[in-house]
């Protein structure tokens, strides 16, 4: 897909559908039950309705999708992690190992693993193949990568949903790279406009002295690449990760083609923050998972107005959040497809008057 296409399509990106989400309200009212009593199923399932078009809607096939890549600024001590790791948990990813693996195989869920970036070969393995160069340059003394790259992981990101789609009803997007919490702060600090220090974590374990340094790293990288910040391609490609910017081109592939998507913990979401800076709209699709243990995740969230469905002080990343709120999907499905309603049930509804015209507890005022 050439950038022409690809931006000719993020550009129609629709809002959701209007008269599906009236019917969804006006269904669920008919439902057997003092109205919005499973509060945030209920609002799952009508944001699903205004996603799909449909009122009643299914979650049955999810898949979750992985990109891996590596980080140049890994270098300088960001991680208490060896880079290595990179290429054997991206491996692991496909074996069923990990833990956001481990989590989809329990739940049903597809599971694809893509590499668009990492240092070593994974050729000869599961992984798919979609390497843009071996690891992104270290930040740190100048840009992550070109321009053109990061349009070129746009555009992976984009043709993977645009591959999956017609096979799934549901995706969730995660990441494998050490250093990309690093790569996530610098980015959300110039997206947000906040202090690096209300943004950066210490990732999978820092000490102290490391946690500091990670700090200065990404103000050292931003002073030296000085970059746009009325601009997100200038400023993930100057201090971003492929990682990133593909998982941000495939939350626009799903809005594209009308699928619901899974945000997991804090990289993700400032991917999906990439994305709304290039289709607001994109916003619209998006289904939060956990509230991170990182602590940018709040302020993340918050750019997209959205707050995350449960807190598990996670802090893994791969998407390890999405298997779970894909099963939280399902439930709000269910709610609409299997129970009964108020006529079926043999029941008069008289009684629910007061609450549907004003009560405390009603949502439809």
């Amino acid at each position: 897909m050439k950038k022409e296409e690809f931006f000719n399509k993020v550009n129609q990106i629709s809002s959701l559908n209007d008269l599906a989400i009236k019917e969804a309200l006006k269904y669920q009212d008919s439902l057997a039950k003092p109205p919005h009593s499973l509060g945030i199923l209920e609002d799952l399932a009508v944001k699903l309705a205004g996603i799909t078009g449909k009122v009643h809607n299914s979650v049955d096939k999810c898949a979750l999708v992985v990109f891996a890549s590596d980080n140049g600024v890994a270098d300088e001590g960001v991680s208490s992690t060896p880079q290595e790791v990179t290429l054997k948990q991206t491996i692991n990813l496909t074996l069923g190992k990990t833990g956001a693996a481990t989590l989809s195989k329990i739940y049903g869920n597809d599971l694809y693993v893509i590499d668009v970036g990492v240092k070593s070969s994974t050729e000869g393995t599961k992984v798919i193949q979609k390497k843009i160069r071996p690891c992104t340059s270290n930040l740190r003394y100048g840009p992550a990568m070109s321009k053109e790259e990061a349009y070129q992981a746009l555009i992976i990101g984009f043709e993977t949903i645009e591959e999956l789609k017609d096979q799934y009803d549901c995706f969730g997007l995660g990441e494998m790279g050490i250093g990309n919490t690093t790569t996530s702060a610098a980015v959300l600090s110039l997206i947000a406009k906040r202090p690096v220090e209300e943004l950066v974590g210490k990732g999978a374990g820092l000490t102290e002295e490391a946690y500091k340094n990670k700090i200065q790293v990404i103000k050292d990288g931003i002073a030296v690449n000085k970059p746009d910040c009325n601009d997100i391609i200038d400023i993930v490609s100057k201090v971003g990760g492929f990682d990133l910017i593909s998982m941000a081109g495939a939350y626009l592939g799903c809005a594209y083609y009308h699928k619901p998507v899974v945000i997991d913990g804090f990289i993700s979401s400032v991917a999906a923050n990439i994305a709304a800076r290039i289709n607001d709209k994109v916003k619209l699709y998006l289904i939060p998972s956990h509230g991170s243990f990182e602590i940018g995740t709040k302020i993340s969230f918050s750019l997209l107005g959205l707050k995350p469905l449960f807190n598990f002080n996670m802090r893994l990343g791969e998407g390890s959040g999405c298997p779970l709120t894909f099963s939280i999907l399902k439930g709000a499905c269910g709610i609409m497809n299997e129970m009964a309603t108020f006529e079926e049930s043999d029941i008069n509804d008289d009684y629910l008057q007061d609450i549907r015209i004003g009560d405390k507890f009603s949502v439809h005022k």
